[in-house]
């Protein structure tokens, strides 16, 4: 998958994203949230490679794909099945440099429509961490949903935290 916004270039990572990728997740407040801690210089290249593999979305597969703003990757855009027939989730990290620029709406808004235009998937979710308010308004700028909030339902890094997840289906566009 491929495809321009108005703005930003949206590709399959390449080989020679590994530094750009490694700024996004050698970053503590990035990491904050998500699943695994920031990368280091020991174990970025084990990490960056899982993302090589993920080249195309299929139900064995996931699809990791890189945000470039001219030539430097911004962003990273995750998306892979659930168990649950034509229904995908999507995960999405930016750089702390890009905040409040709007890239993060422009990549993900344009992915959640090829997602639906293309693959033709019934459902689309977001399952985040509960103290993530920036990633709870993206995915209300972009038109999802609310659908529920898990109280302590998830151990990570030492603690149990909340989990929201949100949803949308093609006719919330």
């Amino acid at each position: 998958m491929e495809f321009t916004t108005e703005r930003l270039k949206i590709r399959t990572f390449k080989r020679h994203d590994l530094q750009d990728v490694f700024n996004i997740y050698n970053n503590d407040e990035t990491c904050r949230y998500l699943l695994h801690d920031k990368w280091t210089r020991e174990n970025m290249q084990e990490s960056f490679d899982k993302k090589l593999k993920n080249r195309s979305l299929t139900k064995e597969n996931g699809l990791s794909l890189a945000v470039v703003d001219r030539t430097n990757v911004i962003g990273d855009l995750s998306v892979w099945f659930t168990a649950m027939k034509d229904t995908v989730e999507i995960g999405y990290s930016f750089s702390a440099e890009t905040s409040g620029k709007g890239y993060a709406t422009e990549a993900v808004s344009y992915l959640v429509r090829k997602l639906f235009e293309e693959f033709e998937v019934h459902r689309i979710q977001a399952t985040l961490d509960a103290r993530n308010l920036a990633s709870q308004k993206l995915c209300e700028r972009i038109g999802m949903r609310k659908e529920a909030h898990f109280k302590q339902d998830y151990w990570s890094k030492g603690e149990w935290t909340d989990s929201i997840v949100y949803g949308m289906l093609v006719e919330d566009l």
